[in-house]
């Protein structure tokens, strides 16, 4: 079976328009989307796009899925990131139980999915992180493949002797422009989907009304060692 595995679009309908034209996501059994969803420039149109993919989405909750949910409901700001509430204020009545529904953890076949690790949406680790790190943190986990988001970092890594990756981000990537995510079959592929950034940031300007958006995620993304600088040291965070 194949599953290409989509994570932290962060309300980018753009890119993840990019992602779901490639041929690989067009053929696969099945579509892993690793959470953290909405919580950006269009997330209702990108909540729609990705309920019509049907029966063949798995879906696993974020932090930035849970977060906007409780503040749309609350009214509260329970992250720095503006753009978090405001997101929360574009979400209908009908979607918070979509949201609420979605699982910390779905397991197919000898593969666990999940947004940051398999026991908390929020928690940090890392590819360098070390052995102690990466023992605690699926302790429990009998799956021999772990597949995360939330860093929005891309990588694949044995960590005694369990397979952990992390496709990276397709709205939000550190590292490299472009929509990054990966490919689970007789193996497991890291993919970078290139599209249009101009004409991405004239699309987002156009349909959102969040201010200067077209400078927050699509332009100048952050570097890798730099995403790494900050999470470091972190147990717990949300992003």
């Amino acid at each position: 079976m194949n599953v290409a595995v989509l994570s932290d679009i962060h309300g980018v309908r753009p890119a993840l328009e990019a992602v779901l034209a490639e041929p690989d996501v067009r053929a696969a059994d099945r579509i892993g989307l690793l959470g953290d969803l909405l919580a950006g420039p269009m997330p209702v149109e990108t909540l729609e796009r990705l309920q019509a993919l049907g029966d063949r989405a798995v879906w696993v909750r974020g932090n930035a899925d849970r977060e906007p949910a409780e503040s749309a409901r609350t009214g509260g700001s329970f992250v720095p990131d503006p753009i978090f509430p405001w997101a929360a204020r574009q979400l209908r009545p009908a979607d918070l139980p979509v949201l609420d529904a979605l699982p910390l953890t779905v397991t197919l076949g000898e593969v666990l999915f999940c947004h940051a690790t398999p026991r908390d949406d929020a928690e940090i680790v890392l590819v360098d992180s070390s052995p102690q790190r990466w023992a605690e943190v699926p302790a429990g986990v009998s799956a021999p493949t772990v597949v995360c988001g939330h860093t929005h970092l891309q990588f694949a890594r044995f960590a005694d002797r369990r397979l952990v990756v992390n496709p990276g981000s397709v709205g939000m990537p550190y590292g490299a422009r472009g929509a990054h995510w990966a490919l689970l079959g007789e193996g497991v592929q890291l993919r970078r989907t290139e599209y249009d950034a101009e004409a991405a940031c004239r699309y987002l300007t156009s349909r959102s009304a969040y201010p200067d958006i077209e400078e927050y995620f699509v332009r100048n993304p952050a570097s890798d060692v730099e995403a790494l600088r900050v999470f470091s040291g972190r147990g717990t965070s949300s992003t």
